[in-house]
């Protein structure tokens, strides 16, 4: 008996929907064990079906992706958007307390007096 439901390898339809540049760097993602298919740790050939949920780790963030549509092919963002339903939480806001003092390019080494604000400012102060 074949399987009548259509699939997708798990490696393709990433790079279709460009949640990668390369189908080569997804097939990468995935025998790094940074791709989840509803909750188990993902093959790059391991079909993906509508309604499936995918987690993918990039740059130390899990983003959540349920499968809407099934690409093979890639294509633009426009056409990508709706073969997909992004659940990834916002990301935390920006703490305010840690504020970097920035110099202007190209302004010279700091005096001393400079150094001794700006060490004031990181609460480093002897």
């Amino acid at each position: 008996m074949t399987d009548a439901v259509p699939s997708v390898r798990v490696d393709v339809w990433l790079w279709a929907i460009r949640v990668y540049k390369t189908r080569s760097a997804a097939t990468t993602a995935c025998r790094a064990g940074h791709v989840r298919l509803n909750g188990d740790r993902a093959k790059a050939a391991q079909p993906v079906r509508p309604g499936d949920e995918v987690r993918v780790r990039i740059s130390g963030f899990d983003r959540t992706l349920i499968v809407r549509k099934l690409l093979t092919k890639r294509v633009g963002a426009q056409v990508a958007a709706p073969a997909f339903e992004d659940l990834t939480p916002p990301p935390p806001p920006r703490e305010l307390t840690a504020f970097v003092p920035v110099r202007d390019r190209g302004a010279g080494r700091p005096t001393k007096r400079e150094r001794r604000d700006l060490e004031k400012l990181r609460g480093r102060e002897d």
